[in-house]
């Protein structure tokens, strides 16, 4: 929940520039190569985003949308709503709906599932807590979590459903999972998606999302089952963003 109209326009014009840029050195094709980049802000911005970003490459989405379909449901954004105005993504369960809002795993599939349906793709997260960690739990809480997903693996495909993994831990904590150590949570979280029906688990991107910063991120990134980040506070600020975007173009070479 940061940012206003101007904030927002320096941010945007920025991205918009460095896409531009890549796009002129590689004759077209989109923002550093093979990188896909979502920029997901609150609601009351999604058409100031939209239109900043028309024509970059660049595509946007929500931060959270509502398990229910359209009615009497006063202060919820539907899937519909979203899709209407241009969205491609969505993203659902962030652990601070989680922990702060008390959304349960099954509200997470459910919103998961509405995003789907409107023809949107999704970011789901996934995460442990300090003290989920500190009990040694955390591939039972997230096969819990991934298993309340179960009833989307036919409907899911690699390019519109995508997993975050949030050590709740590691965020805004200044604390984050090594590389090995996030890689290790990554391969379960694959192999228990594979489990549970999912046949896209293969080539199904699995994001990291811990405290990613352009220090740490071509580290992360080159890790074989770490695709990408859900980037927090630092997609802030211009410079740290665009600078984990080419972390993310050199890692994957």
């Amino acid at each position: 929940m940061h940012g206003d109209s101007a904030a927002n326009a320096a941010l945007l014009t920025a991205l918009v520039s460095h896409a531009d840029a890549k796009r002129s050195v590689a004759g077209g094709a989109s923002a550093d190569g093979a990188v896909g980049v979502v920029v997901c802000p609150p609601y009351p911005y999604l058409a100031q985003t939209a239109a900043a970003l028309a024509g970059s490459g660049i595509e946007f989405g929500a931060q959270n949308l509502s398990e229910y379909d359209n009615g009497a449901y006063t202060g919820e954004v539907s899937s519909a709503m979203l899709a209407d105005l241009g969205c491609r993504w969505a993203i659902v369960g962030h652990s601070e709906r989680r922990t702060l809002f008390g959304e349960t795993d099954e509200a997470v599939a459910a919103k998961a599932a509405r995003t789907l349906q409107a023809g949107l793709a999704v970011i789901v997260c996934i995460g442990e807590t300090l003290e989920e960690r500190e009990q040694e739990r955390t591939e039972a809480v997230l096969a819990r979590q991934l298993e309340a997903l179960a009833g989307l693996a036919p409907q899911a495909d690699a390019a519109r459903f995508v997993i975050a993994y949030e050590p709740v831990w590691a965020i805004g904590t200044g604390r984050s999972a090594s590389a090995e150590q996030a890689q290790q949570v990554h391969a379960f979280v694959r192999a228990r998606l594979a489990a549970i029906g999912f046949a896209c688990a293969p080539e199904l991107r699995i994001l990291y999302g811990g405290s990613v910063k352009p220090a740490n991120a071509q580290g992360l990134f080159e890790m074989p089952d770490i695709d990408g980040g859900l980037i927090g506070g630092a997609s802030l600020s211009a410079d740290d963003f665009i600078a984990i975007v080419r972390a993310a173009a050199l890692a994957r070479g």
